[in-house]
């Protein structure tokens, strides 16, 4: 097969070990820079371009889009599902997972757990908010933040207004979440492969910080997970409709409770935490599923 990688850095981790696993594999990779991407969106001949050649002859796709480019990125990848490109996560799930606003109603609406959340606009509505998801300490996240940027801990009523404040004094969308203290700052990152978790690890925070972020300077190790959090983190990539996915789970007193769905997620922390070759699990995973025109949208959404 010839598969495409969409990510703007082939010397990332993630890139070059996919392009490893794909080549080990007999297959032809190629790392595409999606911002250096152009296209003929004529209706029967969409074609693309990178670097000034043409891009034919592709079977499958495997879209690494940073958050900071998800808008061209995604168009991109409609493209390639035009002309009948298979991709791993198509464009419309991409776009769902990255809109934290828009992934939560989902995966509410389908009854999975999430933490108390609140959103709103007007300035007035401030103490409700901070009511509404149980009063402090809580957590502020940007709509658009990724990576844990945009992620605030705010421990007092004060602080919490104080924060609250600054981002609408700014026009920034965010969310306002209760804070599960039970979880002791430690998340789990579940890597959903299809119907399945194939792999997953524990983050704990570092001293002093509350996000458990691996580039932040938490630690990772293997977890064994419940039945009810495999069925959760499996629930949650289907509702977003993504076949890989890095599903951020909190354990609480009421059960699992869903933080974030990544559609990028990322192979180097998993695969040395757990010792398990995920980038060769997501290639065959390729080699099952490909097909031309295999696609829910075929580009439309």
């Amino acid at each position: 097969m010839k598969i495409a990688i969409l990510s703007r850095n082939k010397d990332l981790y993630s890139t070059r070990r996919t392009v490893e696993a794909a080549e080990q594999r007999g297959h032809e990779a190629y790392v595409l820079d999606v911002l250096k991407c152009y296209m003929d969106i004529t209706s029967h001949r969409p074609a693309i371009y990178h670097k000034g050649e043409k891009l034919e002859g592709f079977d499958s796709l495997i879209p690494r889009i940073g958050a900071s480019v998800t808008r061209y990125g995604t168009a991109v990848l409609r493209q390639f599902e035009m002309m009948g490109v298979y991709p791993i996560n198509e464009s419309v799930a991409i776009t769902r997972s990255r809109d934290k606003l828009r992934s939560l109603q989902l995966l509410s609406r389908k009854g999975v757990g999430l933490p108390v959340t609140g959103f709103a606009h007007s300035i007035s509505d401030t103490n409700e908010l901070i009511k509404l998801v149980g009063g402090t300490p809580l957590v502020i996240k940007l709509i658009e933040g990724t990576q844990g940027r945009g992620v605030v801990l705010a421990e007092t009523k004060k602080a919490a207004e104080s924060v609250i404040d600054a981002f609408r004094e700014l026009d920034a969308n965010f969310i306002v979440q209760e804070f599960i203290k039970e979880a002791g700052g430690s998340d789990i990152r579940c890597f959903v492969l299809g119907d399945k978790v194939i792999a997953a690890m524990q983050r704990t925070a570092a001293e002093g910080e509350f996000r458990s972020n691996l580039h932040r300077g938490g630690s990772a190790q293997i977890v064994k997970l419940t039945k009810e959090e495999r069925a959760t983190a499996v629930q949650a990539a289907r509702v977003m409709g993504l076949n890989m996915a890095g599903v951020d789970i909190l354990r609480s007193n009421r059960g699992p409770l869903v933080m974030e769905v990544n559609s990028s997620p990322g192979l180097e922390g998993i695969e040395k935490a757990t010792g398990k070759d995920i980038a060769n699990m997501v290639i065959e995973f390729i080699e099952k599923n490909a097909k031309p025109y295999k696609t829910k949208t075929r580009g439309k959404g």
